[in-house]
C-alpha cells in the first residue's frame, strides 16, 4: 500500500506523525496530571518518547539496508527483524518493570505508546486517503 506513494511521502509522514505525537503527548500529559497520579503523566511522556525513538531507530535501520543495494527479501528481513525484535523486547521489559515497580508509571508508559500508535495510524490513513485510497 505505502510502496505506491511518491518517494517524498514517507519522510513527511514521519515528521507529521512525530509532531502530532508530541502534541498529543502534551495533551495526554495535561489530562493525566488532572485525572491521575503525577507519575502516570510522566509515563505518558516517556511512552511517546519511546515510540518516537523506536520509529527513528527503525527508519535509520531501514535506510542502512537500502544503501547496501540489491538483497534478497530473506536477507533484508533477517537484518531488520533481529534488531527490531531486540528493540521491542527491551521496550517490553522496560514497560513491565515500570508496571511492577510503579503501576501508574507503567500504565502511563503504555498509554503513551498507544497514543503514539493511534496518531501514527491516523496520519497513515490521512496520507492514503489523500492519495486516492487503497486499490
Amino acid at each position: 500500500m505505502l510502496e505506491n506513494l511518491p518517494t517524498d511521502t514517507l519522510p513527511r509522514l514521519l515528521r507529521r506523525t512525530t509532531l502530532s505525537a508530541v502534541i498529543a503527548g502534551a495533551l495526554g500529559f495535561i489530562v493525566a496530571v488532572v485525572l491521575a497520579p503525577p507519575l502516570a503523566a510522566l509515563g505518558v511522556v516517556l511512552g511517546v518518547v519511546m515510540a518516537i525513538m523506536n520509529l527513528r531507530f527503525l527508519d535509520g535501520q531501514a535506510a542502512k539496508v537500502e544503501l547496501r543495494g540489491e538483497q534478497s527479501t530473506k536477507a533484508v528481513r533477517r537484518q531488520l527483524g533481529g534488531r527490531t525484535t531486540a528493540r521491542l523486547l527491551l521496550m517490553t521489559v522496560i514497560v513491565l518493570l515500570a508496571v511492577f515497580l510503579n503501576a501508574p508509571l507503567g500504565i502511563g508508559i503504555v498509554s503513551g505508546l498507544v497514543l503514539y500508535q493511534l496518531v501514527f495510524v491516523a496520519n497513515v490513513m490521512r496520507v492514503v486517503t489523500s492519495q486516492g485510497g487503497v486499490e
